[in-house]
């Protein structure tokens, strides 16, 4: 069986909508969200309930502890495994996420490239010395596509970035055209960018209120690598515990960091011409489903 992709910016309705996709049609969910493998991270990922998952198995979610910093290829090879595994059992897989590299690297076939551990330390030890906004303009320099696809502030994705240019030459070159590992059916879901801010400034003002500080301060005593610790919402939470504690001022980053994060997901997804758009809100699922058909 072939699978569905559901995706788009973060905090457009991708969970609720892929829930009623996999009701009306049997399927089962394998989660392409590069935060929501890591156990214990649950409010600032909008991680699904139980509740909200409505009965719908769920895979690559609690997967992993957050002291570990997971490679896209390791969430890969997880995340094939669980979409060979549901189709085994006869059932349709839809692929749910909002970042498009955690995404395609499931469905296509990409070339990723080596590690050097001299580069790698090297670029380490500038990015903590000259923090990621520095390494992120030495990037735009270098490889402006790449830049732009990645935020400012995810030293991790910087540093591997400027990684790849200086051990091939460009990062943009070594993600060629996709040859597909897997037949799949795109469907992104998208609204407009008044109502989406509207819904990313609600999402963190609910994370606020059922309990993200709290949260954090869980994790961070039990441990964090790099990875959990840049995530939205845990770092602007981790970097006013560690610092001034103006978690106001947190909360007021998370939102200005996700919208930024949404646009930059949105335009990308738009570069792929696989994807078929439907508008979220009531007709989204009759849509969904019309395209399937």
């Amino acid at each position: 069986m072939s699978v569905i992709a559901v995706v788009g910016p973060t905090a457009v309705g991708k969970s609720a909508l892929a829930v009623e996709l996999a009701l009306a049609i049997g399927a089962e969910i394998v989660s392409a969200d590069s935060m929501q493998v890591y156990v214990g991270m649950d409010i600032g990922t909008a991680k699904p309930t139980l509740a909200e998952q409505r009965g719908v198995p769920h895979h690559m979610i609690d997967v992993w502890q957050p002291d570990e910093d997971v490679s896209v290829v390791a969430f890969r090879d997880r995340a094939r495994r669980a979409v060979r595994e549901v189709q085994a059992r006869g059932a349709h897989v839809l692929l749910v996420g909002g970042s498009w590299l955690y995404v395609q690297a499931v469905l296509d076939d990409l070339d990723f490239p080596g590690t050097d551990p001299l580069v790698r330390a090297r670029l380490e030890e500038e990015l903590v010395a000259l923090g990621p906004q520095a390494l992120h303009a030495r990037l735009a320099e270098a490889d402006p596509r790449a830049a732009e696809a990645i935020l400012p502030s995810n030293g991790r994705r910087v540093v591997r970035a400027l990684e790849v240019v200086e051990l091939t030459g460009s990062f943009a070159a070594r993600l060629p055209e996709p040859v597909p590992w897997a037949s799949a059916t795109w469907i992104g879901l998208v609204t407009d960018r008044i109502s989406l801010d509207a819904r990313i400034t609600e999402r963190v003002d609910r994370m606020w209120h059922d309990g993200l500080i709290d949260e954090v301060r869980a994790l961070r005593a039990r441990g964090m690598g790099r990875t959990a610790r840049g995530a939205l919402g845990y770092r602007q939470v981790l970097e006013a515990l560690e610092g001034d504690g103006d978690l106001d001022t947190a909360r007021r980053a998370t939102v200005d960091g996700t919208r930024r994060f949404a646009r930059r997901q949105e335009r990308r997804f738009r570069q792929d011409p696989r994807i078929a758009w439907v508008s979220a809100g009531p007709d989204a699922l009759a849509d969904a489903l019309a395209l399937l058909r």
